[in-house]
């Protein structure tokens, strides 16, 4: 699937803001969450709804309602997790879920050293989150994981996107929906975005 990017005044406004090495590790945060939150809509635009009967202080109606049981968020340790409250605020009912990864250097195989989920995945529409999609190693092999769980319906949602990322993610889940902010110019030599923001991670815990 091609990439959904969000062409909006207010989030290229953000994006400077989070690009920029002199924005603080609050205000970082902060806006991660924010823009998180505009993916998220942007994710659930073709959400299912049911009818159900409410009735407001001037008469009863039919309204439309999602089930938000129906869906669980999936961080990327640590990265991700940045991205979480974003989308809880928005669907405060969903179940969370967390991969995480590590490489090994000589093999280069990814490692699981964390992987918990809520009970009937399989059956959950899974949002995976990770603020950067750089190389595209981490995002196949959390899909990868989920996929091996049963889980059908994933999307992916990144607040930078290197071209790189994008094309091993289409090439490897195709049926995956990657919801993006922006789509950066390349990888440097090792690995970073760039133009980018540097270390997600680091940047949002404060730990550089």
């Amino acid at each position: 699937m091609e990439p959904i990017v969000l062409e909006n005044s207010l989030i290229k406004h953000k994006l400077a803001v989070i690009r920029n090495k002199k924005t603080g590790t609050k205000e970082f945060r902060e806006i991660i969450g924010e823009i998180a939150t505009l993916l998220c809509y942007e994710a659930m635009k073709d959400a299912k709804l049911s009818k159900v009967k409410i009735e407001t202080p001037i008469c009863e109606m039919e309204a439309e309602m999602l089930d938000e049981n129906q869906y669980a968020f999936v961080p990327i340790l640590r990265a991700g997790t940045g991205m979480l409250d974003g989308l809880i605020n928005v669907i405060p009912n969903a179940k969370i879920g967390h991969i995480g990864l590590y490489r090994n250097e000589e093999t280069l195989k990814p490692v699981k050293y964390y992987y918990k989920m809520p009970k009937d995945i399989q059956n959950r529409e899974v949002i995976v989150l990770d603020p950067m999609l750089a190389t595209g190693g981490s995002a196949v092999d959390a899909i990868t994981m989920l996929k091996e769980d049963g889980v059908k319906h994933i999307k992916f949602l990144s607040i930078i996107s290197a071209p790189e990322g994008i094309r091993k993610l289409a090439e490897v889940h195709p049926d995956v929906q990657l919801y993006t902010a922006c789509i950066d110019k390349s990888l440097n030599d090792v690995g970073y975005i760039v133009p980018g923001l540097g270390d997600a991670g680091d940047r949002i815990f404060g730990t550089k």
